[in-house]
């Protein structure tokens, strides 16, 4: 594995190391993500702000209806 230094803008850093307080990931992996897998920067802080939405809204009970969760399961049914 190739290891280099790049310098980056300070606004683009502080994205990096935001998005690396919230997950288990290294600026490292944030970045390996961004430009081996097409995760950019702005794709996975939606992923996390999507995550911790979800997480907000549990938090208020804020759950699917019983109905909805039925229409859901029966999608996915096979027989």
């Amino acid at each position: 594995m190739m290891e280099s230094t790049v310098a980056i803008p300070t606004d683009l850093k502080d994205r990096v190391e935001a998005l690396s307080a919230k997950t288990a990931m290294s600026p490292a992996e944030i970045i390996r993500q961004a430009l081996e897998e097409g995760r950019s920067l702005e794709w996975q802080e939606r992923w996390i702000a999507g995550i911790e939405e979800g997480l907000a809204q549990a938090d208020r009970g804020e759950f699917a209806s019983p109905e909805e969760i039925e229409r859901v399961l029966n999608k996915y049914r096979t027989s």
